[in-house]
């Protein structure tokens, strides 16, 4: 625990391809948290991972490598972080998760057969498209990550955009039968805002929409 809310790092690890470059992509298990969801490789911060002084970053980002080698046997150095995210206060699990970026890693994937049912690399534009035809199941962070990322042509781009960690307090809209996520920024979300930042579920494809705020008259 660190703060208010326990604190986990996951690893966005990349690796250069023929048209840009691929994302690892792992599948939980069909029970526990994400079930069944593809998600990014990572995990709750550990004792082992706490060093007196150390920020919650650093912590974090320990995890985030602790984890990807237990899960999918990699060694991953170097890791520059993108974002935090803090879920809504409907969750029933709430975990404030810093997501890092990773090219620099060693090893060949091989699952832990307790946390792994499948695993991919592919590209993020492609990893949506797989979302919007049903194929995978997608959380909001690992869709909205993976949306950010498909407008990068190289890795190096992606790590130059995260110079500017961003914080997603998310917070959800429920009408109808259908969520709605914001972000800081959007006119509903509770921090205040006259803008629109947030992520549609309604259908599929989802839409993220981030405009900039209006200007006050």
């Amino acid at each position: 625990m660190v703060g208010n809310l326990p604190v986990a790092g996951t690893a966005i690890v990349a690796r250069d391809a023929a048209d840009g470059f691929d994302v690892l992509l792992i599948r939980r298990p069909d029970r526990g948290s994400f079930a069944g969801a593809w998600v990014f490789p990572g995990g709750m911060v550990e004792p082992a991972d706490v060093r007196p002084g150390a920020s919650e970053i650093d912590t974090a980002a320990r995890a985030a490598v602790r984890e990807t080698s237990e899960e999918v046997a990699l060694i991953t150095a170097g890791l520059t972080v993108l974002s935090q995210w803090t879920p809504p206060p409907e969750a029933p699990k709430r975990v404030r998760t810093w997501f890092f970026l990773c090219s620099d890693m060693r090893g060949t994937v091989t699952p832990a057969p307790d946390e792994v049912a499948d695993w991919q690399w592919v590209r993020p534009i492609d990893a949506l498209a797989q979302h919007a035809r049903g194929e995978i199941e997608l959380f909001p962070p690992t869709w909205v990550t993976l949306h950010l990322l498909a407008g990068m042509e190289r890795i190096a781009d992606a790590v130059a955009a995260a110079s500017d960690p961003e914080h997603f307090q998310t917070h959800m809209l429920q009408r109808a039968g259908s969520r709605t996520f914001v972000w800081a920024g959007d006119r509903e979300h509770p921090t205040g805002g006259t803008g629109t930042h947030r992520l549609e579920t309604a259908t599929r494809p989802w839409t993220y929409v981030r405009t900039a705020a209006q200007a006050l008259r």
